[in-house]
């Protein structure tokens, strides 16, 4: 399949404040090997082919284990994640799958236990930004090589 476009050389200026977005990420202090899982999760869950190659090959980058990139999305039955993981990746389900409901309340508990304010309002970035990215790879039909 063929992408649509290409939004990168369409759209510079877009582009180069989207990119930047990476510094804003790098610059938070969370743990890279989250970010990966997080970005790959939201990723699934917003059918990302493109996103989901790239995070699972960075995870696997920074050291992730197979095994764990392989069940991000059935994080819930196994045991491979800790609780603060698992905070950050219930978190990272919510947001992604707002209108679809849920329980805020609860994802947000378990956030608050694990994750410090600006934690939270960082990973929260870290989320808006790469459900930004899934939907221009997606509406656009971006995919891996």
């Amino acid at each position: 399949m063929k992408a649509r476009f290409n939004y990168y050389t369409a759209s510079p200026d877009t582009m180069k404040a989207m990119f930047n977005t990476q510094a804003v990420i790098d610059a938070t202090g969370l743990d890279k090997r989250l970010i990966a899982l997080v970005e790959l999760r939201a990723s699934q869950i917003n059918g990302c082919a493109f996103c989901m190659h790239m995070h699972a090959a960075q995870a696997r980058k920074l050291g992730e284990d197979n095994a764990r990139i392989d069940t991000v999305a059935g994080w819930r039955d196994t045991d491979w994640f800790s609780e603060r993981e698992q905070a950050a990746l219930g978190w990272t389900e919510y947001l992604t799958r707002l209108s679809q409901g849920g329980d805020g309340d609860a994802a947000y508990a378990a956030l608050a236990e694990h994750f410090s304010e600006k934690e939270r309002s960082d990973l929260s970035y870290v989320i808006g930004v790469i459900n930004m990215w899934n939907r221009f790879s997606v509406g656009f039909q971006t995919h891996p090589e």
